[in-house]
């Protein structure tokens, strides 16, 4: 499962644009949800071969005499008490603050792992200014410069240590033929009830397995001969012999739940339509190139002018997602379950699609003749031939000669001839162009 750092710091210090550093892109934020988390951002970053989720806090408001008012607090505890990690954030031109100082306390109350970056400190790797900074008694300083860039990959390094671990675990493939399965949602979608009548319903529960110190809790069940885990979300707990899941809304959990899955059951709210924050996760779900059933619970609690705005709603609010299966069920009333499930085998299936390359390289020709791509500059783009590069999502890799002038219309054109063939249902496909060096393109 994927580190969660947070950073946590005063303002005006630089925790964003470090943020923007380690996720790479200022657009790597992928999920803001108004009014929960309205002073956290969250994002995915790599160092190597280790990915982890970065939360960006809004930082401590700098008119306040103790240094944490009310709310800012709220959203730094909630930071921290999901990381597993901390980047404590100082900026060396200003010095050491009583506002640090206070931070610095909290933190080290939090328990948690705590790694001290200096920020500002462009060439200034032996300045005496660092020095002051071990008063906060966080281990050594690391001075770095989140706008040049400087100093990140060391720190990144030193926090992601302890964690290199997870990646030699055999975990991953060891479940051949099993399902994982995450169900994603706002709060009150409806998530614990569908899990309480899948468990209920199949009686097939056979252990709960609380993998890591960030107690996250799988389910395995079976039904009709396909095992599945289910990766819990919605905040499952053991009470007794009794597994009931508690409603806890917890965009890590949810963004780490997303990560680990096969396949993404985004479940959505009829009678409050599709919001901003389902349109996050499914972003999310889409960056991380799962597959993905979307299903609309309480669909008996609305008349048939609201099943059509909301048919439009999902049209328009989750275009990206076209490629998704769409479900209407009642998880109260436990109806549409059962196509579900097979919704759900059938992306797995797709996700994991095996294509060869014979056939791929024909698809990729019967769509030249039958439509070629437009003329860019001097060259027409030429399409040769197909392999696949990656399953979950299935990655097609097309090689030629000036590609870079395919537009994506192209693309999306190709990647309907793709999918018709292989009939590939919720999951994404991805389409890589690879040009071979054209050596009269200078002439």
């Amino acid at each position: 499962m994927k580190p969660v750092i947070a950073l946590v710091g005063r303002p005006n210090v630089g925790k964003s644009t470090l943020f923007n550093r380690m996720t790479k892109s200022r657009d790597a934020i992928v999920a803001d949800f108004a009014g929960l988390t309205r002073d956290r951002h969250y994002g995915d970053g790599r160092q190597g071969d280790q990915e982890f989720i970065v939360v960006d806090t809004g930082g401590f408001e700098p008119d306040s005499t103790t240094g944490i008012v009310k709310e800012m607090a709220k959203q730094t505890r909630q930071a921290v008490a999901e990381a597993d990690a901390v980047i404590f954030v100082v900026d060396v031109r200003t010095g050491l603050s009583g506002q640090d100082q206070d931070i610095a306390r909290y933190l080290r109350q939090a328990n948690k792992r705590v790694h001290l970056a200096v920020n500002k400190a462009e060439g200034m790797s032996d300045s005496p200014l660092l020095g002051e900074f071990h008063e906060l008694g966080m281990g050594e300083p690391h001075p770095v410069s989140a706008a040049h860039g400087q100093g990140i990959r060391s720190l990144l390094e030193a926090v992601l240590e302890p964690f290199q671990s997870d990646e030699d675990e055999p975990a991953e493939e060891e479940h051949e033929g099993v399902i994982r399965l995450a169900v994603a949602g706002r709060p009150n979608v409806g998530k614990s009830t569908l899990i309480n009548t899948w468990l209920g319903e199949e009686r097939l529960v056979a252990f709960d397995m609380p993998g890591t110190t960030r107690d996250a809790i799988a389910v395995d069940f079976e039904r009709n001969g396909q095992k599945f885990q289910l990766i819990d979300t919605a905040g499952l707990r053991r009470k007794g012999k009794v597994f009931e899941a508690i409603e806890k809304f917890s965009v890590v959990k949810t963004l780490q739940a997303i990560a680990d899955a096969h396949v993404v059951l985004l479940l959505l709210d009829a009678t409050q339509g599709v919001t901003d924050q389902d349109a996050h996760i499914a972003g999310y779900i889409l960056e991380s190139g799962r597959a993905v059933v979307l299903a609309v619970n309480k669909w008996d609690a609305i008349d048939s002018y609201q099943r059509e705005q909301l048919a439009r709603s999902i049209e328009h609010r989750l275009a990206f997602l076209k490629f998704a299966p769409v479900h209407h069920i009642s998880a109260l009333k436990r109806q549409g379950l059962g196509p579900l499930w097979t919704a759900m085998a059938d992306a797995y299936s797709s996700a994991y699609k095996k294509m060869t390359t014979p056939v791929l390289t024909r698809l990729i020709q019967e769509a030249v003749e039958h439509q070629t791509p437009k003329r860019s500059g001097h060259f027409r783009p030429k399409l040769r031939y197909a392999h696949q590069g990656g399953m979950n999502p299935p990655i097609v890799v097309i090689h030629g000669n000036s590609l870079e002038g395919v537009t994506e219309v192209y693309k999306r054109y190709l990647e309907a001839r793709i999918r018709a063939h292989y009939k590939l249902v919720g999951t994404p496909l991805r389409i890589e162009l690879r040009s071979s060096k054209n050596p009269f393109k200078d002439e």
